[in-house]
């Protein structure tokens, strides 16, 4: 998903590229009318040819996006720290699969490998591996030459799995194209910035109820498009908004609902929890829909396929789409789940390890970065799924006194370090 990009709300870019997409999208539209916000959404990030993922896959420094495991290794490790702290807290289990959603570069999966590498002691008896999803095929490359070197085997026999390979610290690493490919059993799951990459529905309330927001041609200028109301109401308004819906503009992502749905599931028959970490809201906000382009704002109907398209996490949803399966913890600000977590003793200690003023500098600019208010601290949230029996004892009401209490969730509480 995009990231730190957002931080500065400059002024949105002009168009750019070569505008086949945007042809393609014309052609398209004026042959079978206006289509929804969700199907421009993945026509412009995700089209075989003229996609914005497809074509480029730019995260880091040089793509479009920077997101927080490129600015700090810091980052990584206290989410590393997370699962094993999880881990311990519901008694060992012996074998720990780690899954990640929408893996980026790679680069958080290192950070937590190397976690797990440092705390191999702790993890000794366990039986550890990785499973990322990942749709590009561009990504898993850069992907498996981060975290094995190379060395992959394709489409390994008898798995589930595109791809397989062994981490530079012995873990072995599985590659799938969709959750549901990921083998059952105890496991982790991380999505960092990849809700807010998923196509949404956009809802405007009007005098004669919801209608969707479509994506349309400009009559008026050639080649260009612009955003109008359904005439009536469409399959999606009767399926997303929820009656007791107080605001005028919705956005609704029902894949991640149907994600969401999933990992509930998964926790709930096999254990194990996930973290969601993301720009979002708690079903406040209305219009978050955004494209960005070399760092800067851009506008979302100018140059489909040459920008990035993103919106908020509505984590309301998330919760919704948990149906009660597991609990939730969160949202909770970025900033105060890392200083949970143990951040400024974590910078102290390689502030003091750190030989020269560069390195210094640079975790400071990261440490900014990642809890300053103003950048990433405030806007950036944490969300849990956790199993029920993790926050309350099944027997509770039987005989209290007997039961040891439960050890409060790292992150959105102060991390107890025995």
């Amino acid at each position: 998903g995009p990231a730190a990009a957002r931080l500065c709300s400059g002024q949105a870019e002009a168009a750019g590229g070569d505008g086949a997409m945007l042809r393609h999208l014309a052609r398209k539209l004026r042959a079978s009318g206006p289509v929804t916000v969700a199907e421009y959404m993945r026509e412009a990030l995700t089209n075989p040819g003229q996609g914005y993922y497809t074509r480029r896959g730019g995260v880091g420094e040089s793509g479009d996006f920077i997101t927080s495991p490129e600015i700090s290794q810091v980052f990584g490790e206290l989410i590393g720290i997370w699962y094993i702290s999880e881990w311990m807290a519901m008694g060992k289990p012996s074998t720990f699969q780690l899954v990640e959603l929408g893996p980026g570069r790679g680069t958080l999966t290192e950070d937590i490998l190397r976690v797990f590498k440092q705390l191999a002691s702790v993890l000794s008896k366990c039986d550890v591996s990785v499973h990322l999803v990942e749709v590009s095929p561009k990504l898993s490359e850069i992907q498996a030459v981060m975290l094995t070197g190379g060395k992959v085997q394709p489409n390994p026999e008898d798995e589930s799995a595109y791809m397989k390979g062994i981490s530079k610290t012995g873990i072995p690493i599985f590659w799938y194209r969709d959750i549901q490919d990921v083998p059952p059993g105890y496991s982790f799951y991380l999505a960092h910035e990849f809700f807010d990459a998923l196509p949404i529905h956009k809802f405007q309330r009007t005098e004669k109820g919801w209608r969707e927001v479509l994506v349309d041609i400009d009559p008026e200028v050639p080649d260009q498009l612009r955003f109008v109301l359904s005439p009536s109401r469409t399959p999606a308004t009767q399926n997303f908004i929820q009656p007791e819906e107080t605001r005028d503009h919705v956005e609704v992502c029902p894949e991640a609902g149907v994600i969401v749905q999933r990992l509930a599931s998964r926790i709930e028959k096999d254990g194990g929890a996930a973290l969601v970490a993301d720009y979002g809201h708690d079903g406040t906000k209305t219009d978050t829909f955004r494209g960005f382009r070399n760092h800067k704002l851009h506008d979302v109907l100018s140059a489909p396929g040459t920008a990035d398209l993103t919106a908020d996490v509505d984590f309301s949803y998330l919760r919704k789409m948990a149906q009660g399966k597991t609990a939730t913890l969160g949202p909770i600000k970025q900033r105060e789940f890392l200083k949970n977590m143990g951040i400024d003793l974590r910078l102290q200690v390689l502030l003091q390890n750190s030989g020269d003023t560069a390195t210094r500098e640079q975790l400071l600019h990261s440490y900014d970065m990642l809890m300053n208010p103003e950048k990433m601290g405030d806007c950036f949230n944490f969300f849990a799924l956790l199993p029920h029996h993790r926050l309350v004892h099944p027997d509770k009401k039987d005989k209290p006194e007997s039961k040891s209490p439960l050890p409060p969730v790292a992150g959105f509480n102060e991390l107890l370090l025995k």
